[in-house]
């Protein structure tokens, strides 16, 4: 068993992630949404964690009305029983991804200053791959023509062929608006466009509120407040 400590975020990059669980929670006010994110962290601060279960974020929607959870697993058997055994939002439905393809520009760096969720329900496996190739191609070019401000783009699949969920990362909230502007905005609707059994849900700017992750053993500690 493990104990959680503080994270500065979710690493996108890490190798041992074969699972992640990924949640949304609509919420009528922020009060509300401030009352479900920390009941999140105190469930899962408060229970020793299974091995391979290696970190859980949660994050509040620009618009204050959307909770997001992403648990990252080193495989799916360890996660289901331990959400199972909690009682309050934490242990709330989460949809089952595998992180595929990421994008990230070099020489660029710096803490997100917001995370951009896009997704798109598709018709099968090989939807899956023909919309997440697509757009990896738009966003993968040489670094003068990557998008301002984003610092990476990871895409997941969920297991049951049914949707890709595109994670991003940017400097700040104003980069992403100016991304919507641009060209290369449109060259995503373009290609995501033209993949028949592809139909994009949309996408919205999240802000990390916890993050933790699995420490071997000890005794938990207060999780990093971002927000």
């Amino acid at each position: 068993m493990t104990e959680p400590i503080s994270l500065a975020g979710p690493d996108l990059r890490r190798t041992d992630v074969e699972s992640v669980f990924v949640g949304q929670r609509y919420v009528r006010s922020e009060k509300e949404a401030l009352t479900v994110l920390e009941q999140n962290v105190a469930e899962w601060s408060g229970a020793p964690w299974p091995a391979g279960i290696l970190s859980f974020s949660c994050f509040l929607s620009s618009e204050k009305d959307t909770v997001l959870t992403y648990a990252q697993c080193a495989d799916g058997d360890s996660y289901r029983p331990f959400a199972r055994s909690l009682r309050g939002p934490a242990g709330a439905g989460a949809v089952e991804y595998r992180p595929r393809r990421s994008v990230v520009p070099p020489g660029v760096s710096g803490v997100p200053g917001c995370v951009v969720i896009a997704t798109f329900d598709v018709d099968g496996a090989e939807r899956q791959d023909q919309v997440m190739n697509s757009l990896v191609d738009v966003l993968d070019v040489a670094p003068a023509e990557q998008p301002p401000g984003m610092l990476s783009a990871n895409f997941h699949t969920s297991v049951d062929a049914s949707r890709v969920l595109n994670y991003a990362e940017w400097t700040s909230v104003g980069a992403h608006l100016a991304f919507l502007d641009s060209g290369t905005r449109e060259k995503t609707l373009r290609v995501s466009g033209d993949v028949p059994g592809v139909r994009p849900i949309g996408f919205r700017r999240y802000h990390l509120h916890r993050s933790i992750g699995a420490r071997a053993s000890g005794s938990a500690v207060n999780s990093l407040r971002i927000s």
